[in-house]
């Protein structure tokens, strides 16, 4: 079963508790392609993951990647990642032995197969979240930043880690020759992020948001790549489901409620973004908007939690990519046009 052929459809709540379906579809002739690598997700019991898909992989694809078929031809390789176990033990005092360089030493694999067998001179875009973010970073710099098939590169999206760029140096370039996306036209650049509610930013030494001295983490709004706020086009899970597992309990979205049968949820208006720098970092500040009277839901879910308490390390990152789907793909469209006009070389 193809991973990215599953349901996407949504149900747009609006804030007086209407509700309208908004059905998914994919673009079979898309133009260009789209190459995922998802987070850390597998629940094997070992330091790297085998090759099997399972519930846990197909998640991730289906919360962070599937709606891309909308503008792309989608690529979403198996690989030996660390697995949550290993990630887990490494934050204790017994940690499971793990190899970064298998993890990596896969996906370098995937990405040369499909540029030898699927790639034919098309466009494409990377997609990553967390460790996958986090290796497509390094792919990047091995492979593509400097070298021919960086033409073909019409972006890269590398959701929830830090990218740090040097302070107050313009143009921001997180890789030697490739700068950071400011406007919705741009190509051959880096789109990263990562997402924190704004009225908890993150703590001195966030993992998603330290740099080294004398440099900041990349922060590119997807809502509003220029800078400023910008409305988040949100599909958030209806069951309340995160990257990383369902949720403890359902969630009301309407007041009163009334069943939902798609698997995603829009609360337009309801979310805005802007990227804030403090002592701490630069990061995606995430507000939201409840209306007075409201017939919906007036917040989300996506916050880690650790004995019933936010995890303000964490922030929003098991929603990265939920929050920012709707204006990622969008750009891609806007990026894809502009990559389709350029002058050929």
């Amino acid at each position: 079963m193809d991973a990215c052929a599953v349901d996407e459809d949504a149900t747009i709540v609006a804030g007086d508790g209407e509700l309208r379906r908004e059905p998914f579809h994919a673009d079979s002739q898309a133009p260009i392609d789209c190459f995922y690598v998802y987070p850390t997700v597998s629940y094997r019991q070992a330091g790297n993951a085998d090759m099997t898909i399972g519930p846990e992989e197909r998640r991730a694809v289906a919360q962070q990647f599937a709606r891309f078929g909308s503008k792309c031809r989608l690529f979403a390789p198996v690989y030996r990642q660390v697995t949550l176990k290993a990630l887990l033990t490494s934050m204790g005092a017994n940690p499971i032995p793990f190899s970064r360089e298998i993890a990596y030493a896969g996906l370098l694999a995937a990405w040369r197969s499909y540029l030898a067998q699927d790639n034919k001179g098309r466009g494409f875009v990377l997609v990553g979240h967390s460790q996958g973010a986090s290796l497509l970073a390094d792919l990047i710099r091995d492979e593509i930043d400097g070298h021919p098939i960086q033409d073909r590169m019409v972006s890269a999206i590398l959701m929830g880690m830090s990218l740090p760029v040097r302070s107050g140096v313009e143009p921001e370039l997180p890789f030697p020759h490739i700068p950071v996306c400011r406007a919705n036209a741009d190509l051959g650049c880096v789109i990263a992020f990562a997402d924190f509610r704004a009225e908890a930013p993150p703590p001195t030494g966030s993992r998603f948001v330290w740099a080294p001295a004398d440099m900041k983490s990349v922060c590119a709004n997807p809502a509003a790549l220029g800078g400023g706020a910008g409305a988040l086009d949100a599909y958030l899970a209806t069951s309340g489901a995160t990257v990383f597992g369902e949720a403890a309990r359902p969630v009301v979205w309407s007041n009163p409620p009334r069943r939902i049968d798609t698997p995603f949820v829009k609360l337009p208006g309801l979310l805005t973004a802007r990227c804030a720098e403090d002592e701490h970092g630069a990061y995606l500040a995430v507000t939201l908007h409840p209306g007075p009277g409201e017939a919906r839901a007036k917040d989300i879910v996506g916050d880690v939690i650790v004995a019933g308490k936010a995890q303000a390390d964490w922030g929003l990152h098991l929603i990265d990519a939920n929050l920012t789907i709707g204006n990622l793909v969008a750009v891609v469209g806007d990026e894809t046009r502009a990559y389709l006009a350029r002058p050929l070389k």
